[in-house]
């Protein structure tokens, strides 16, 4: 069984290793991530608006 995950054991040397990261890649990380997530919450708003859209037209078109 060793010889099937042989190549994914490493010793734990590796783990202890912190990334250390500069005041400024550290900003550009951030504004990355929140323009990630401001562009993942302006799909979802629209996409809510046009399923309400989409009910309200549905609504009116049986009553």
């Amino acid at each position: 069984m060793s010889m099937l995950t042989h190549g994914f054991e490493r010793p734990l040397g590796w783990a202890e290793n912190t990334m250390r990261l500069s005041p400024f890649r550290e900003a550009q990380l951030k504004r990355v991530a929140l323009r990630a997530l401001t562009l993942l919450t302006m799909g979802s708003v629209l996409t809510a608006l046009i399923a309400l859209r989409t009910a309200i037209y549905v609504w009116h078109l049986h009553a």
